[in-house]
Parts: C-alpha cells; sequence; structure tokens
C-alpha cells in the first residue's frame, strides 16, 4: 500500500467559505484524492488553518509549517509521497514576504522532506507542491490580505521553476480551480472534487 501525507493549511483542512465549518473528509480534496486512488493507497491528512511555509504569525501561534514537519513525518513514517500544498496565508501582508521569499520558505520545506529517513526502506520520500489559485473577492479577509493578490498571481511560476530545479513534482492549483468569491481563499466544494482528482493523477503518475 502507498501512503500519502497531505501537508497544508485550510484548504487542507477543508475549511468551507462563509459558514467557517469543515468540510466532511468526503468532500475535502484528501479525501476526493483517497477515493479517486482506491484501497491500494492511503492518505493521511495534516492541514491546520493558518498555516505557513516558515513564517512565524504573531496572532495566530504555531502555525510554522517548518517546525511542525519534522515531526509530522516521523511521526507517519515509512510513507511514499508528502504533498506540501503552502503558500496562500504566506501572501499576507505581515509577513512583507514577496513570492521569491515565500518560495525559499517552500524550498526548506523540500529539504527538511528529502533529509528525513522516513520513506520505503529508510530512504527519502518522494515530494510534491502545490501552488494555491489566486485570490478571488475578498470580503472579511480584504484587511488580512490587503495588496497580496499581485504576489498570490506571481507565486506559481516561482514554485514551477523551484520544482524543475529540485527534481520534485509540482501541481498549481490554479490550472484547475478557483478560490470562491464568498471569501477569496477557500474553495467551494465542487473545486475540491475537482482539485483531489487533479492529484490523485498526480500521485499515480509519482508513484509510477
Amino acid at each position: 500500500m502507498a501512503v500519502i501525507v497531505a501537508f497544508g493549511d485550510s484548504n487542507t483542512w477543508g475549511f468551507q467559505p462563509a459558514i467557517k465549518t469543515r468540510y466532511h473528509r468526503q468532500i475535502r480534496w484528501t479525501g476526493v484524492m483517497q477515493r479517486e486512488l482506491g484501497p491500494e493507497h492511503y492518505v493521511i491528512e495534516e492541514g491546520l488553518n493558518g498555516r505557513t511555509t516558515v513564517f512565524d504569525d504573531f496572532e495566530e501561534s504555531h502555525r510554522s509549517g517548518a517546525d511542525y514537519l519534522p515531526p509530522c513525518l516521523r511521526s507517519h513514517a515509512p510513507f511514499d509521497l508528502v504533498i506540501l500544498a503552502l503558500g496562500c496565508n504566506d501572501v499576507k501582508p505581515r509577513f512583507a514576504a514577496p513570492p521569491e521569499k515565500i518560495a525559499a520558505g517552500m524550498e526548506r520545506l523540500i529539504d527538511i522532506a528529502l533529509s528525513e529517513p522516513v520513506g520505503p526502506d529508510g530512504a527519502a520520500p518522494k515530494v510534491l507542491i502545490v501552488a494555491p489559485p489566486p485570490l478571488a473577492r475578498l470580503s472579511e479577509y480584504a484587511e488580512m490580505f490587503a495588496g497580496a493578490e499581485e504576489s498570490a498571481r506571481a507565486l506559481p511560476a516561482h514554485y514551477r521553476k523551484l520544482a524543475e530545479r529540485r527534481g520534485v513534482g509540482f501541481v498549481d492549483a490554479g490550472e484547475f480551480i478557483f478560490a470562491s468569491d464568498l471569501d477569496g481563499i477557500h474553495f467551494a466544494a465542487s473545486e475540491h472534487k475537482i482539485l483531489g482528482r487533479a492529484l490523485a493523477e498526480a500521485v499515480r503518475m509519482m508513484l509510477a
């Protein structure tokens, strides 16, 4: 059985826009991916609202992905592939991080994953990075993400170059889905379904 760890933010956790509850596992993209891959694969969800790649958040504690990733990976070992789906929260103006710096944060996560002997037979796991889609119409998050639209649009290109340079997998979620206009950053159920199917195909290719 192939084991996949999905490490991400509120869209991996399954935050439902406007209603602010959690989608059922079968609706979340991780659950859709599990269903598409079938019983020969096992998907472990590791989503946290507000998680960043490497930035400490003075308004929300314990949000740095770099701090939590090592124990997370070790707790689920052995597994075959880790999906790193982060970057949306990094564009918040309070971090003052341009796309290049956010991509550097993602590279640190790649370094962590590839340095851990948590894959099959003590090897490193395979890594797939996912760029978030552009921000949509911001409502209650307008102040939190003020001026972040341009950085969010530019981020996928930096992730793509990073993936090519480091030899890891890459999916630009914005090629498949849109953030919801209900809040501008989270995904509608229909988008979770599309993304889950797209990532299932990417996983199949990487584990073939």
